[in-house]
């Protein structure tokens, strides 16, 4: 495959995966998603290795699972120096750039990355310049029912975020394709990552956007909280802890937030074309870090192995590939840094959990392991196989069996049930071996 001269990675932050037009949700607006995924490869079971932003995010840089990278909870961060698939672009003579959010929270603020812009480059407080007791600026943390208690019609510090965010996309496009600057007349190849931070909460978007999906969505005020005590952690029983108008209101800001993060990477497309670009010729890739429970099983937020935590929107589009895909097999997000890498003829390290997406895309079905984990903290964890979510928090509760082909709702713990003793048993002990492998990496420098 001849290397691609250019590659996009387009990524939200907290979208379900069933929010997308392209996922067949058929309210919720996102043309420009939608025209990108037409000529792409949907991946209709794509999972976060964890459902949580900073080790979602950095086992993405590194291709690998939390327990393999050093950043297994929210406030750590990968070692100085780790090799991320943006520095082993950037070593192979790609320009690699970054517009708003990686989340690193550690020391290296570049990881690979030769230019960052945005609002969101910030080291971890407050144990940074003796910080200790300010508060840090755009750093938001779930308050539980008061989040959907403010949800409507506002603006998100977020959106502030990520309009700076595409600004800069667009002002330094400009001064990459017309030349604004000295550089030698080869013009290297260009990685470029624009990450927003919506439809993450706060529950605030425009106005005139919220109320069109304030009458049109379907929000979920019927539903009952977990019979387990940490998947139930958390949760907010419409009448209970909140009323059915405010889950509305907050179930309609949402919608509204990803139809303006779809807004805002309209703009991106609109400003690589306007340079004589052809989207076409380039490598698109979009996914989310994790998802949001949006009120289903009563929960909000992230942190769940539920589906509307764990799974995510993910497709990527190559230039070779015309025809619209949609495929069914278990792929994690951090399958992302070896496709590129082979996409773009460069080596891939040998030492990757991820596996490379590209036999999937060209069409290959054959040798797939249909499987994925994911992590939340240092003791809970998932596998999927097949259809198949084996799930086990520790010494905190029981463990959980799923069956999706016959309970999609994930309402029914099969964890006793003899039909399944022996895929529970195979899980079980492949799930333990894959915790026991814990090890922190070695940065190259």
């Amino acid at each position: 495959m001849p290397a691609p001269r250019n590659i996009l990675i387009l990524m939200a932050d907290e979208l379900r995966f069933d929010l997308p037009g392209f996922m067949g949700n058929p309210i919720c607006r996102t043309p420009t998603l939608n025209r990108l995924a037409r000529r792409g490869v949907v991946f209709d079971n794509a999972y976060t290795p964890s459902p949580v932003c900073v080790p979602a995010r950095q086992s993405l840089a590194l291709g690998k699972y939390p327990l393999h990278t050093g950043c297994e909870r929210f406030g750590e961060d990968i070692p100085p120096g780790s090799r991320t698939f943006a520095r082993v672009f950037a070593e192979a003579g790609w320009l690699t750039v970054a517009c708003g959010k990686l989340h690193h929270r550690g020391p290296d603020q570049m990881q690979g990355w030769l230019q960052r812009i945005g609002s969101e480059c910030a080291v971890q407080w407050p144990n940074t310049y003796g910080a200790e007791g300010r508060e840090q600026i755009g750093r938001l943390k779930w308050r539980g029912a008061e989040e959907i208690e403010l949800g409507g019609p506002g603006t998100s510090p977020l959106a502030l975020h990520d309009r700076l965010t595409v600004d800069g996309a667009i002002d330094f496009l400009r001064m990459h394709f017309e030349g604004m600057y000295r550089r030698t007349p080869d013009v290297p190849p260009l990685l470029l990552m624009v990450s927003l931070q919506q439809p993450h909460f706060p529950f605030q978007a425009d106005p005139e956007l919220f109320a069109y999906y304030r009458e049109r969505v379907r929000p979920r005020i019927h539903e009952e909280a977990p019979w387990h005590p940490v998947l139930g952690k958390g949760a907010l029983p419409c009448g209970e802890k909140v009323t059915a108008e405010q889950v509305r209101d907050a179930t309609a800001a949402y919608y509204a937030l990803v139809e303006q993060a779809d807004r805002e990477f309209t703009r991106v497309i609109a400003a690589i074309e306007s340079h004589g670009q052809n989207i076409d010729d380039w490598i698109v890739v979009f996914l989310s870090d994790h998802g949001e429970m949006l009120g289903e099983h009563a929960l909000w937020e992230k942190r769940k192995f539920y589906e509307g935590s764990v799974r995510v929107p993910f497709f990527i589009r190559l230039p070779e590939v015309w025809r619209p895909v949609r495929r069914r097999e278990n792929v994690s997000t951090l399958d992302l840094f070896p496709t590129l890498c082979e996409a773009a003829g460069l080596a891939v390290p040998d030492d990757l959990d991820a596996r490379s997406l590209l036999p999937i895309l060209e069409g290959e079905r054959g040798g797939w392991p249909n499987e994925v984990y994911s992590q939340y903290d240092l003791d809970e964890f998932m596998l999927k196989r097949g259809n198949l979510k084996y799930l086990t928090f520790g010494e905190k509760a029981s463990d959980v069996l799923f069956d999706l082909a016959s309970d999609p709702g994930e309402s029914s713990n099969r964890i006793s049930d003899p039909a399944y003793i022996l895929e529970m048993t195979e899980m079980r002990e492949q799930l333990q071996e894959f915790i026991a492998s814990r090890r922190v990496p070695t940065p190259i420098c």
